[in-house]
């Protein structure tokens, strides 16, 4: 049997607006985009995210399958989630939120995992999914049953118009943080969550709870990271920016697919990606940046495929330096 990777978390309809064009919708959250950017990268992914038996969860569940995503579970009664996201003339997008994020009980959805053909390597969360209740207690209890067999990412992706309070959102944004391996966040979070300490202290402050990595996105200022082998930057590709929506989550879809790649992913490769060398990081940081870059040359979150990434990374190789085998 294939390993595959989990992905927990909401999925919604995004509807974007901005001063020049009519709204559109789409299908995102950004559990779901990353599930989606994880799919393109030829990777098997199941995703555990509830949506209802409306038009816009139809959307939802046609785009699962085209993506070949598995989803665990079934529309139900209530309304599918909508998050109204406004652009400005930089391509920055700000968001209105109307959602329910229920989920069956932990027991459940773990027998539902179980039941799933493969072995789960990795479970990735984030967002409202982890943050807002009812919802967020069973993403929690649903990683601590995860880390003894898989290793776990998390992206907070806060929103304070739905957790307001921020010593509340903190807290729990640093439980998370000690269950996970690769947490992954953007400079707007760190902002919010942390104002009174530099970006570089919160990663810092995170690394101290216990993950492997962690890893900020600056939007066009790049991207930094730190592991135990020391602090990296990585500059922003250079691209014609149709929107940032998205842009993270493909960040995040690619490092996760680099990590495997590389032999990192898995509960009996923890230790192994806790030694995560200073060459190797440089390698994932740069593919995650290709990948995002593709994102945002798109309207919409359309993260790349696996052939459009190989192809922007080998572009790229051209120039970077090369990595001597076994580092």
């Amino acid at each position: 049997m294939s390993a595959y990777l989990a992905v927990i978390g909401e999925c919604l309809v995004d509807v974007v607006q901005s001063e020049t064009s009519a709204p559109k919708a789409h299908v995102g959250g950004s559990p779901f985009n990353v599930a989606v950017g994880l799919a393109r990268l030829e990777h098997q992914v199941v995703f555990a995210g509830r949506f209802g038996a409306d038009d816009y969860g139809r959307m939802i569940s046609r785009s699962l399958r085209a993506q070949g995503i598995a989803s665990l579970l079934e529309a139900d009664d209530l309304p599918t989630s909508v998050a109204r996201a406004t652009l400005d003339p930089t391509g920055q997008a700000s968001y209105e939120f109307s959602l329910d994020w229920r989920l069956p009980p932990a027991s459940e959805l773990e027998q539902r995992f179980a039941e799933h053909s493969g072995e789960r390597l990795h479970l990735h969360t984030g967002s409202i999914g982890a943050m807002l209740q009812p919802g967020a207690a069973t993403v929690q209890s649903i990683l601590e049953k995860a880390r003894p067999s898989a290793t776990i990412s998390y992206d907070p992706n806060y929103r304070p118009t739905l957790v307001p309070n921020r010593e509340a959102a903190r807290s729990r944004a640093e439980e998370m943080i000690a269950l996970s391996d690769v947490v992954q966040a953007s400079t707007d979070d760190l902002d919010l969550l942390y104002p009174e300490r530099s970006h570089v202290e919160t990663m810092e402050a995170w690394l101290e709870l216990g993950p492997a990595l962690v890893t900020v996105t600056r939007g066009a200022s790049g991207a930094m990271s730190l592991a135990r082998s020391g602090f990296q930057e990585q500059d922003a590709i250079s691209v014609e920016v149709a929107d940032t929506v998205g842009a993270g989550d493909s960040f995040m879809a690619a490092t996760l697919s680099s990590l495997r790649a590389a032999d990192l992913l898995g509960a009996d490769r923890r230790e192994a990606l806790s030694e995560i060398s200073a060459e190797r990081l440089a390698e994932v940081m740069r593919t995650a940046a290709q990948a995002a870059a593709i994102t945002s040359s798109r309207f919409g979150a359309q993260p790349p495929t696996a052939r459009e990434l190989a192809a922007a990374v080998s572009a790229d190789g051209d120039q970077a330096p090369a990595l001597t085998e076994g580092e």
